[in-house]
């Protein structure tokens, strides 16, 4: 019972700080264009920065995550959470106190640094959580449960963010965003996935913490053990399911970054979107996926498998890309948005197939491993379908296909579909911890 009440703090924290970071998505579009190319519906400018942006955070995290992973296995999850909760609240409070040109340029460069920690280590952190509670075979399951209270948080950021206004969603946002720091460092029950290793955590309660000659040698030891390369090379040659699950992570983040720089500059373009026409495809995006993933993925997984509902996912991502770029009209995008209840199976199903392929002491490294994969993809990405969408956007475009980069999109989740149909995880490799159903009871 204790650890299932340490993964219901875990998931409200996810919620919690997805909420945060949610809410202000269908409004941000908005505070960029008017700080930068104030009165137009297009804007080189804005797109370029954004991609840049994109490509910085993705330099970031593919040094930090495999770091942040590893320094989790040996400090523990939660002292690592801890700081990308806080870092994450400072941009949100920049644009809260104003949303004028040169705050939004303080925002931006601050957003870009704090993001090269905090994108998508929350996630990576909550993975290898859930894995030091959770047994192999109801991993897959549980991991969907992660993905769904994001899929939550979007559904309840979208609506809060169609009620309030642009200034609003800011300042609830940073308010949000230090409540999450706050709960989880309260509530949240640390893990210790390698109990030897953690003789000294990076942050200790006053009465835990004690002082001894053998600290020092600890602390050495541990910085010793950084994530260096070579342990990306390790598991890539170790397990050829690993590499497998890394190749489809690449080009499904490609396509992802893809749609990330080019859909909503699409959909403003084309349909001249405004913040709440974004908040509803994002409110159907978020509904469709808490469903699928807190209903179907528990009763799917393991019944199907993760591989199939893998290969799944990114094939009817592709079929979503490849109507998205050519909408004809404005529904179009509304429909295409519905079928995220099949395409949320990806990024869970992945997850669990590389968390089988090690042991319990490495699934931080591990799912770190597999982020910064993911984040060389994000680097890649807006060097692709930023200068994509600028062109296809603009009268300089060779031909008129103004959705060209998004069905470039398209084309990369086929890439990834590929492969996915290959992979034959293994079984879950046996661990001490205390499995789902021992907990449930």
């Amino acid at each position: 019972m204790e650890k299932v009440a340490g993964l219901t703090h875990l998931f409200v924290t996810v919620f919690l700080s997805n909420f945060a970071m949610i809410v202000v998505i269908p409004g941000i579009t908005d505070v960029t264009m008017s700080a930068l190319c104030p009165g137009e519906d297009e804007c080189s400018l804005a797109i370029y920065l954004s991609g840049f942006q994109q490509a910085i955070t993705g330099v970031g995290t593919v040094l930090m995550m495999p770091l942040i992973g590893k320094m989790s296995d040996v400090y523990g999850r939660k002292a690592l959470l801890t700081l990308p909760l806080s870092l994450s609240i400072i941009p949100f409070v920049i644009l809260a106190y104003s949303r004028t040109t040169n705050f939004f340029y303080a925002y931006y460069v601050s957003k870009t640094l704090t993001a090269m920690v905090s994108e998508g280590s929350i996630l990576c952190l909550s993975l290898a959580y859930v894995a030091d509670n959770i047994s192999g075979p109801r991993r897959a399951s549980a991991f969907g449960i992660v993905s769904g209270m994001t899929s939550a948080a979007f559904v309840g950021g979208t609506l809060a963010a169609r009620f309030l206004s642009t200034a609003q969603t800011f300042q609830v946002a940073s308010i949000v965003s230090m409540i999450a720091v706050v709960y989880m460092r309260i509530f949240l029950e640390d893990t210790k996935p390698n109990t030897d290793s953690l003789r000294q955590p990076i942050l200790t309660n006053d009465e835990e913490t004690t002082q001894s000659d053998g600290e020092s040698a600890s602390k050495v030891d541990v910085f010793k053990k950084i994530a260096s390369l070579k342990d990306l090379v390790r598991f890539l040659k170790s397990s050829p399911t690993f590499a497998q699950a890394a190749f489809v992570a690449f080009f499904n983040s490609l396509a992802e970054g893809g749609l990330q720089s080019s859909a909503l500059y699409f959909f403003k373009s084309r349909f001249h979107f405004n913040k709440d026409q974004f908040a509803d495809l994002l409110l159907i995006n978020g509904i469709a996926g808490t469903i699928s993933q807190l209903l179907f993925m528990p009763m799917l997984a393991p019944v199907i498998g993760e591989e199939k509902l893998l290969s799944t996912a990114l094939f009817i991502s592709f079929l979503s890309l490849l109507v998205d770029s050519i909408a004809w009209s404005v529904w179009v995008p509304y429909v295409v948005a519905a079928f995220t209840i099949f395409t949320v199976f990806a990024t869970p199903c992945l997850r669990s197939i590389v968390s089988k392929q090690v042991g319990p002491n490495e699934q931080g490294i591990a799912q770190g491993s597999i982020s910064g994969i993911t984040s060389i993809a994000n680097v890649i990405s807006p060097l692709i379908f930023s200068p994509l969408t600028d062109l296809f956007l603009s009268k300089r475009a060779p031909f008129y296909f103004p959705g060209f980069s998004i069905m470039c999109a398209a084309f990369a989740l086929m890439i990834a579909f590929i492969p996915s149909v290959l992979i034959r995880a293994a079984h879950p490799i046996p661990t001490n911890q205390v499995g789902y159903n021992d907990c449930r009871d």
